[in-house]
């Protein structure tokens, strides 16, 4: 009952001209200004509405970080791009035995890098080479032709 008489005091406050202004204490206005606010008004037909919005998978060895500043320009690759890697992340050093661990794997991989390079063997991994469609020699042709003539040619059901 008390809060109903200080709310109709305060409604009371709050309609006095504007060249008065009225004292009230912080607590009390800010219950009575989320009292006597007004109700969301109703949306009319002529809202705007998005469209579909769709969720990107992220990429697979990039952990989803929401935060992270994601530059809007993509440079393209240049001949710096085939020798540089970014460094690796302090999990990935802990993840793959340490500083030390790391380094060991450096140099045995330079040192193979190098010997692969002097005895000038083949790629493990090699790209695959198209060869070209198998054709017949005209001899061939010819020969096909006149046992097909004969009558011997057989075609095939599909």
């Amino acid at each position: 009952m008390v809060a109903g008489m200080m709310l109709a005091g305060m409604a009371q406050a709050q309609q006095v001209p504007p060249a008065q202004v009225p004292v009230v204490d912080t607590a009390a206005q800010a219950e009575v200004a989320q009292d006597t606010l007004p109700p969301p008004t109703q949306a009319d037909g002529n809202v705007t509405t998005l469209g579909e919005v769709r969720a990107l998978k992220p990429e697979e060895d990039e952990p989803l970080d929401l935060y992270r500043f994601k530059n809007p320009v993509q440079a393209q690759s240049n001949r710096f791009s085939k020798s540089w890697s970014e460094p690796p992340t302090p999990e990935q050093v802990s993840m793959s035995g340490g500083y030390l661990m790391m380094g060991i794997n450096y140099g045995l991989m330079a040192a193979a890098k190098g010997l692969h390079k002097l005895t000038n063997g083949r790629d493990q991994i090699q790209s695959a080479i198209a060869r070209p469609p198998p054709e017949l020699t005209e001899q061939q042709q010819r020969r096909a032709a006149a046992f097909c003539e004969a009558g011997d040619c057989v075609e095939e059901e599909r």
